[in-house]
């Protein structure tokens, strides 16, 4: 087969000339037609169950692929869902968008913000965010690390069951609300990286079953179906969206969610094509102490939970569940003098470590002051949740919108028995992840950063990249040129000398 059948993206793509060129991969249909306009129109097949035409549309029609002149489905690569995951696609144009070019981006110098659009801010929204750039960007950070914004069921929700990968969520705002945003971040001097979901697709993904093979009985996730990426198209589908959302929208770097939990037997593995073909920086969360992503994909850094783990360990004394392996000062050297550590980002907190517990609880205000200002001063690639620069006291819980009644029961006891046998958490009542109340208690408040993590973000450029490490008992000290970091454990304080 001609590899032209893959050139073009998959989508709704406006044409200068006037119409809309349409392309989805169905081969489980034997005719596809675009409903647009209030009348049905057949594509032809391309090849390869590719079933491609250009339409009399125009950007901000809604239209819908008809299979097998029966089944009406929102298109696999919609660009907006602007009704939600079960109404209409609609066409957009994003060679419209004006995005000011973001700026380099170095591991050296990178200083990472995850934030969950909708808690970030009252309104939760795209739009809302950019009023607060300025202040990170005054902190000291870098890039802000949006959490996922794919389509996905419902109008809140964590953003990691996205079913709709190419359409920034309407709730938030929208695909001209997210460029706005990239554009107003670029302006400020703030890179964008983006959280992306390739392992799995969450509840309704039975939508995308409709039109081919996308998922595989060969492997397993946690979350559901594996994605079945020996499948070329199914490789374009994932592919393609983080060339859209770097060439398109122009945003600086992605996060691949657990990409553990990403399977494919190819040659060239998924992630290492998508690496070839994708600018910016591409940053993997690796779930085990697994370096395939530095050493055989070639990407520029991933998660490492293990200095988080050895901190929280030693600041709470909880040794549940993963936690059990971690906990001692010499592990907490060994981390923190790992080779290429700008390679590796690390955290005091983040979405899972915060959000995954009962009840969404935060490290206690002493104990995170020591844990970040360790984060800081090492050589790590740091990443500060929402709300860490202020020692913020909100929870960041577990919250779904899950239009599907026997999904919402089951994420409702499903997260019941997940915590059933935690010492840590008995007697602990576990918010229901569906009510409204959940969502609205994880929202931040907006208070002044604390000084002291500024000065420690601006010591990062000033210090040189040498670092070295010792342990007393339950001291530790830390030296990087001038400047001496003394954290101890037990009185939980944490001291900086210059």
């Amino acid at each position: 087969m001609s590899t032209q059948v893959w050139q073009r993206p998959f989508g709704a793509v406006p044409l200068p000339e006037g119409g809309v060129e349409f392309r989805v991969w169905a081969p489980n249909a034997s005719t596809v037609a675009v409903r647009a306009r209030g009348a049905d129109q057949e594509l032809e097949q391309a090849g390869a169950g590719v079933h491609a035409g250009v339409i009399d549309a125009a950007p901000g029609d809604d239209y819908v692929f008809v299979l097998d002149g029966v089944q009406a489905l929102p298109d696999p690569c919609s660009r907006h869902q602007p009704k939600g995951i079960r109404g209409p696609s609609r066409v957009v144009d994003t060679s419209r968008f004006e995005i000011e070019p973001g700026p380099a981006l170095s591991l050296e110098e990178l200083v990472l913000y995850e934030l969950h659009v909708g808690t970030f801010t009252r309104e939760g929204t795209f739009d809302a965010v950019i009023p607060r750039l300025a202040r990170l960007r005054t902190l000291g950070v870098t890039a802000i690390e949006l959490m996922p914004v794919a389509a996905f069921p419902g109008e809140r929700g964590w953003g990691y069951d996205g079913i709709y990968l190419s359409a920034a969520h309407a709730a938030y705002g929208g695909p001209e609300g997210l460029a706005r945003l990239v554009d107003a971040a670029h302006r400020e001097g703030l890179g964008v990286v983006l959280d992306v979901v390739y392992n799995h697709v969450g509840p309704g993904g039975d939508a995308l079953g409709a039109f081919g093979p996308y998922f595989t009985d060969a492997h397993e996730t946690f979350w559901g179906a594996a994605i079945d990426y020996s499948q070329r198209a199914v490789r374009e589908w994932a592919i393609g969206n983080a060339e859209l959302w770097t060439h398109d929208y122009k945003i600086d770097g992605l996060r691949l969610d657990a990409v553990h939990a990403i399977y494919d037997d190819s040659p060239v593995h998924v992630l290492r094509e998508l690496r070839e073909r994708v600018d910016g920086l591409v940053i993997s969360e690796m779930g085990p102490e697994d370096f395939r992503p530095l050493e055989e994909w070639g990407h520029d850094a991933m998660w490492l939970d293990n200095l988080h783990h050895e901190l929280h360990v030693l600041l709470t004394g909880e040794r549940e569940g993963y936690y059990g392996a971690y906990g001692s000062m010499e592990g907490l050297v060994r981390e923190l003098t790992r080779p290429s550590p700008q390679r590796l980002v690390v955290a005091a907190q983040n979405h899972d470590q915060v959000g995954n517990r009962a009840v969404g609880d935060r490290l206690p205000a002493d104990a995170h002051r020591l844990a970040l200002a360790v984060i800081l001063f090492s050589l790590g690639t740091p990443l500060l949740f929402m709300g860490e620069e202020h020692d913020e006291r909100a929870p960041f819980q577990y919250f779904t919108d899950h239009v599907d009644p026997f999904i919402a029961d089951a994420t409702r006891e499903g997260r019941r028995r997940e915590f059933a046998e935690f010492a840590s958490f008995s007697g602990e009542e576990v918010p229901d992840p569906q009510a409204l109340e959940t969502f609205e208690r994880s929202r931040i408040a907006h208070p002044d950063p604390d000084p002291f993590y500024a000065e420690l973000i601006r010591l990062r450029r000033e210090l040189p990249r040498d670092l070295e490490v010792s342990a007393e008992g339950r001291v530790l000290t830390m030296h990087r040129g001038p400047a001496t970091l003394v954290a101890d454990f037990d009185a939980r304080t944490v001291e900086l000398t210059r």
